[in-house]
């Protein structure tokens, strides 16, 4: 299928229910795949078929969503960043509002203190009139605009209550000049903490914005171009793969690339949480967006744009902020009736009052306070403000999550089955341990010296793991390598060259043994022992003459320094750790002891890591699975969530939910603990905006609460919302702790 996605920025939407019309109209248009849109970001994400007769383009989905009411803009690469509103060109319809309804709530005030300041009827009026028409006219526009669409939303139950107690007044003005009972200050009142409440929310939905903003910023829009060893600045979009790029202290990397030339300490960590400043030379790759400290880098293009690892970023944490978890599918629901019902309770309200006291000005109040109080605002904010607050600060902490699905999933998890090689270990063998074949104790260490220098001569035209690590333990040492003749690799058994005048050989268990080398019985025990911990074995051979081993060299992936951590962090947190590997029982054995893991799976292929991620789930588990390569795909799409290590393959990225940004197996429990905390703040969300409603609505039908009251608790909940979402901003991954 010939798929495309559309974003949208949409205008006007006011409350749930105004969320749930967009993307009900969006969903009508033929050719729609799937629409979600998301109230608090006010965006939506729209899939299409652009293939055959049902092929759809932007016009048709802007032209639903105008039908529907409301305003869509389209968002594509080239939009540019609508800047932030000032302050106080925000505020104003607040405040003109407010210095309106001063004088008229006032009175009200110095009534209970005995003070009689009533204004005459004729300036109440005049100072109610500019704030119901005026400034309320926002109010009515949208309501118009949802009676039109067949729809309500928290805009119709604000235009009727207001109007009605605008109305009742202005009835009472004209009959009843001199002893009219006026209310005009709850209709003011309403409306300017209706104002005041939309305007903190605007201010606090900015706030929950900070993530994707701050990653944005990260974004160069020139670049350092240097060609035939002359710079010269120039827009990042005329940079393509390839080019030299020259970074300067203290400017930031524009590109995806590899050091050519210089070296530097560059502060990556607002992409991947690192604290500490990661140090950068020659072959090393860089990251766009990162910050280069102090030394000059030229830096080869590898990728740029769209392509790059910021803006794979900036779209998984869009993504997951425009998503809907699946908690949201339930509020939905109940959004669906709850302007309908709402409106059917404050008619039962006047009519009830009316018939039982025939006092019908007061029934009128009543049902304007119900109409006012049940504000469906929190209930559409409550999931996906905590949600973006929440994917924001993992992002920060260097976890990314791809979806809403996998940041409520996660929290239930109950079982993490690691894969060990590049998750709870380096990822790259190490020389462990050098035994020497020699009889004389004080030849040791110089015969150790020497051994090792020959052994790293002979690796150095190599590119296999187990040579790089003995070339690199030579170069910490200071050993220079020595010229190699007669170099020869034999494969699958090692290589040999002549080092000086004499010829030497790397070989593995298996040519040692083909070419009747003697091994020392004291060194064939040592390499058993090396073998069973898990170590790999080679020996170094002088082949002149009658083949003879002169040393013995371990191998071994040593494990991350903060595995132990990571993994006795799961179990606080209730996780069980399961370990699975490729690799031999033994080397399972001796990780898993390491770490504390009980339960091992060793010597499996990547279908058997899937099939056993599978059977953890039918056995009644919430899995995870953490892998960062190819042969892990298959087990991180089987697992309930799939957790990636960036440092891997991208295909593993693709398959998993949650992706690490560093390489350090703390992040997981992390990710796990911010997954809880958000849903935490889900539940507190969902019931500090039913509990208004479900106190609110009866306390107002009852009489028993003012319509001003009703207004201010209705701005409050909205506020109250997205104030507990944002308490999420503080938290900070124990990884960096």
């Amino acid at each position: 299928m010939n798929a495309s996605e559309f974003d949208f920025q949409i205008v006007g939407m006011t409350c749930t229910s105004c969320s749930a019309r967009v993307e009900k109209a969006l969903k009508a248009v033929a050719g729609v795949n799937t629409a979600l849109v998301n109230l608090a970001t006010e965006r939506a994400s729209v899939t299409v078929d652009r293939s055959g007769a049902a092929a759809v383009d932007a016009g048709q989905l802007l032209a639903a969503v105008e039908k529907a009411g409301y305003e869509a803009i389209e968002i594509t690469a080239s939009s540019p960043e609508q800047p932030p509103a000032s302050a106080l060109h925000a505020a104003w319809p607040v405040i003109a509002s407010a210095v309106l309804a001063a004088p008229l709530a006032l009175p009200m005030v110095l009534e209970w203190f005995g003070i009689h300041a009533m204004l005459p009827g004729s300036l109440q009026w005049l100072l109610a009139t500019p704030i119901q028409f005026i400034l309320g006219a926002r109010f009515y526009r949208a309501a118009y605009k949802a009676v039109r669409a067949g729809a309500g939303n928290m805009d119709l139950l604000v235009a009727i209550g207001t109007s009605a107690a605008y109305g009742l007044s202005v009835f009472e003005l004209l009959t009843q000049p001199h002893t009219a009972h006026l209310y005009f200050e709850a209709s003011a009142v309403v409306i300017t903490l209706i104002l005041l409440g939309k305007w903190l929310e605007s201010r606090a939905k900015h706030q929950t914005t900070a993530a994707i903003r701050a990653l944005s910023a990260l974004r160069p829009d020139t670049a350092r171009l240097l060609v035939a060893g002359s710079e010269s600045v120039v827009p990042l979009a005329k940079i393509v793969p390839g080019d030299i790029v020259v970074v300067r202290p203290g400017e930031r990397i524009p590109v995806d690339g590899e050091v050519v030339e210089g070296d530097s300490d560059v502060d990556e960590s607002l992409l991947t949480g690192e604290s500490m400043p990661v140090f950068k030379t020659h072959g090393d790759r860089v990251t766009g967006g990162a910050l280069n400290a102090q030394g000059r880098l030229q830096i080869k293009t590898l990728a740029i744009g769209a392509e790059t690892t910021l803006a794979r970023i900036i779209r998984m944490v869009e993504s997951a902020q425009t998503g809907r978890a699946p908690i949201q599918l339930t509020v939905d629901k109940v959004s669906a009736v709850f302007v309908p019902v709402i409106l059917g309770i404050a008619l039962l309200t006047l009519i009830a009052w009316g018939l039982y006291n025939g006092a019908w000005d007061q029934a009128l109040l009543n049902a304007v306070a119900v109409l006012v109080i049940a504000c469906p605002c929190a209930l559409g904010l409550a999931t996906p403000a905590a949600i973006m607050v929440g994917t924001g600060a993992a992002a920060r902490n260097g976890i990314l999550i791809k979806d809403a699905q996998a940041l409520e999933h996660a929290h239930r998890i109950d079982t993490i089955a690691f894969d060990k090689t590049g998750t709870l270990t380096i990822g790259k063998p190490v020389l462990r341990e050098m035994a020497l074949a020699v009889a004389q104790e004080q030849a040791q260490e110089q015969s150790r010296t020497t051994l090792l220098q020959i052994a790293a001569s002979l690796q150095q035209a190599s590119e296999h793991p187990l040579a790089t690590a003995v070339v690199e333990q030579a170069r910490q040492q200071g050993l220079p390598l020595l010229p190699v003749a007669q170099a020869r690799a034999v494969a699958g058994r090692g290589v040999q060259g002549r080092v000086g005048t004499a010829l030497f050989a790397i070989a593995s268990m298996r040519w040692a043994d083909e070419l009747h080398a003697a091994i020392p019985a004291a060194l064939a025990q040592q390499a058993a022992q090396w073998q069973a911990e898990g170590s790999t074995v080679s020996w170094l051979l002088a082949l002149e003459g009658e083949p003879k081993v002169l040393a013995a060299l371990a191998f071994a992936d040593e494990l991350k320094p903060t595995a132990a951590a990571a993994v006795a962090q799961l179990k606080r947190l209730g996780v069980r750790s399961i370990l699975l590997t490729g690799d031999s029982v033994a080397v399972a054995k001796t990780v898993a002891g390491s770490l504390g893991i009980s339960e091992i799976h060793a010597e499996i292929l990547p279908e058997g890591k899937a099939d056993i991620v599978v059977e953890l789930k039918r056995a009644g588990g919430i899995v995870g699975m953490v892998g960062d390569g190819i042969n892990d795909a298959p087990a991180l799409a089987a697992a309930d969530i799939g957790i990636a290590m960036s440092t891997g393959a991208d295909v593993a990225m693709h398959a998993a939910g949650i992706t690490l940004m560093r390489g350090d197996p703390r992040l997981i429990g992390d990710a796990l603990d911010i997954s809880r905390r958000t849903y935490a703040k889900i539940r507190q969300n969902l019931f500090w905006a039913f509990i208004y409603n479900l106190i609110g609505i009866p306390l107002a039908a009852f009489g028993l609460l003012n319509p001003m009251i009703a207004g201010a608790a209705m701005a409050l909940s909205s506020v109250s919302v997205l104030s507990n979402a944002l308490l999420l901003r503080r938290w900070k991954a124990a990884a960096r702790r």
